[in-house]
């Protein structure tokens, strides 16, 4: 087994791998996510590729906590 991947810190932006890799969850699931507007909040960089801010992760992920109680 293989130890856990440090944290980055709130201010690096997170891959769409790396959030899949946090959550458990396939590529196709965020992307489905991402198509139903139930992702977090993500911007494109100029070559196309997606990243998600951490603070807007941990938001995100907060206001599902939030709507589960």
């Amino acid at each position: 087994m293989t130890p856990p991947r440090p944290r980055r810190p709130a201010d690096q932006p997170m891959t769409v791998n790396e959030l899949c890799e946090e959550l458990h969850i396939t590529r196709s699931t965020f992307y489905d996510w991402r198509a139903k507007r139930r992702a977090p909040k993500c911007y494109r960089l100029p070559n196309g590729d997606l990243r998600i801010r951490r603070s807007d992760f941990e938001d995100w992920f907060s206001a599902l906590e939030d709507k589960a109680a």
